[in-house]
């Protein structure tokens, strides 16, 4: 069973559910990539529009009570970045400190909030502050998550990025502009949202952003331009973005500051293998974390001697130590290792790479995203976490893409199944946050993908229970998963 103060709820996105009543949101770099007639037409994205979605900007009041109602005692829920300054807060000036090319402070004063109020969108503003406090006013805590990918069109023009091959001025995380207005952004959020939050975090998943944008290209994610070079300056970028945001946010709220990443179970294919698990668990998740945990930015070598977008760095960076009060974990499958040489493979028709409408290469459930369903590994995921940081966790996403709702409930229990196992080993886990509450826009792949326990008629912006729903109802009632759901975490 959980704890009493367990966080059991759901988490939402933005960019992913707020439009399709009135409020949309022109500005970003999203928006315009979606909307792209070239990426349309070559099947980059999918040509469904997010002004068409499920409408949570208008209809949160009947969202959040239905999440109330099933059980839920918490929300994580994303401030568009765009909604609050749409051309970002260029002209509100602060003192940035540099040393060669690594940025190891920006000083965020109340006086440049103030600044920043003055030209921030007030409409907006008053506008989360009425859906927080509706989430409260429903009983729920609420964790408020400050960036979901989409930047500023003034920070970031995707599409003249990639024509140009990245050599814009506007080119996003490639810039130390767009890490210094990420920090005044942060900052401004925790000052002015203080009140309403119970705990932030700053960023969802920043492994997604270069590792999409710049390697996965063909997941269609902006700027879709193949460049390990700019993905490893991007990440550098965003270590930098998290730890000064990290410092500037700490000014104004006593609230925990987290970070929510991306993770797969590592899996060795055979015993061989292993070696290699190893070596892609650092690349992919320890020397992110290494680095805004121990100032160990060891890995930043490669980014010094890239012969293309070069930085030069400190390899050991005291100002980026101790700067998250927890980790949020988001899990949904695992990726098969081989080993290659000095390198290592991910093995298709497993994990991530197995085939919709086929079992897996193990003979296990795939979802319609054609992601292998392995509840076992966010078990895995959360005990490394905890033997490497010691940090408070909280699984801060964890659902499947299954339009019919067959998977769903089984796929719910056996991972909170793992999740219970974990805490019962002694695990800090603190909560379990489903993902997602709605049917929503997922990214890249439009309207097809069906992640939410409750389904939504994008027409009537009406509500369609799942089965899937009754089930987090059963769980939140007993405080954990009861006798007679058990049979499903086998």
């Amino acid at each position: 069973m959980l704890k009493s103060d367990f966080l059991l709820g759901f988490s939402l996105s933005g960019f992913q559910s707020e439009m399709g009543l009135s409020g949309v949101d022109s500005k970003s770099d999203w928006w315009v990539w979606v909307h792209n007639r070239d990426n349309i037409r070559t099947g980059i994205v999918s040509g469904d529009m997010p002004e068409n979605g499920v409408g949570y900007w208008d209809k949160y009041a009947i969202y959040n009570k239905a999440a109330s109602e099933l059980g839920a005692n918490t929300l994580r829920l994303g401030i568009e970045w765009t909604r609050l300054f749409p051309d970002a807060a260029k002209d509100v000036k602060v003192d940035v400190q540099e040393d060669g090319h690594d940025i190891v402070k920006v000083n965020v004063t109340e006086n440049a909030l103030l600044e920043m109020d003055k030209i921030a969108n007030a409409s907006a503003v008053q506008h989360y502050m009425k859906i927080f406090q509706n989430v409260k006013d429903n009983g729920m805590k609420l964790i408020i998550n400050a960036y979901h990918w989409p930047l500023p069109l003034d920070l970031h023009d995707p599409i003249i990025a990639r024509e140009s091959g990245l050599k814009n001025e506007k080119n996003g995380w490639l810039n130390h502009n767009t890490v210094i207005e990420f920090v005044k952004y942060c900052a401004y959020v925790s000052w002015k949202f203080n009140g309403m939050a119970d705990q932030f975090s700053i960023m969802n998943e920043p492994n997604v952003v270069f590792g999409n944008g710049y390697i996965n290209v063909k997941s269609g994610f902006p700027p879709a331009y193949p460049s390990i070079e700019a993905a490893n300056l991007c990440k550098k970028h965003i270590i930098e973005a998290i730890g000064r945001s990290y410092d500037e946010m700490k000014k104004f709220t006593k609230k925990p500051v987290g970070l929510i990443y991306a993770n797969a179970d590592y899996v060795p294919r055979k015993s061989e293998d292993s070696d290699a698990v190893e070596v892609a668990l650092y690349n992919d998740r320890y020397s992110f974390f290494d680095s805004l945990i121990h100032g160990d930015m060891k890995w930043v070598k490669i980014v010094s001697e890239a012969k293309v977008f070069g930085e030069e760095s400190r390899l050991n960076r005291e100002d980026l130590k101790g700067k998250l009060d927890w980790i949020g974990v988001n899990y949904y499958t695992r990726n098969v290792i081989k080993k290659t040489g000095d390198g290592y493979r991910t093995l298709k028709g497993y994990g991530h790479n197995a085939v919709v409408g086929l079992p897996s290469k193990d003979n296990r459930d795939v979802s319609d995203f054609g992601w292998e369903v392995y509840p076992e590994g966010i078990y895995n995921v959360l005990k490394q976490y905890h033997e490497h940081y010691h940090l408070p966790l909280i699984v801060t996403e964890n659902g499947i893409a299954d339009s019919l709702d067959k998977l769903r409930p089984k796929y719910l229990v056996s991972h909170l199944y793992q999740v219970e196992r974990a805490i019962e080993d002694g695990i800090d886990v603190r909560g379990y946050l489903h993902w997602s509450l709605l049917d929503n826009y997922e990214w890249s792949s439009g309207f097809a993908l069906k992640f939410g326990i409750l389904g939504v008629n994008l027409q009537k912006k009406s509500i369609e229970m799942r089965a899937s729903a009754l089930v987090f109802k059963r769980i939140a009632e007993n405080n954990g998963i009861p006798e007679d759901l058990k049979w499903m975490s086998l």
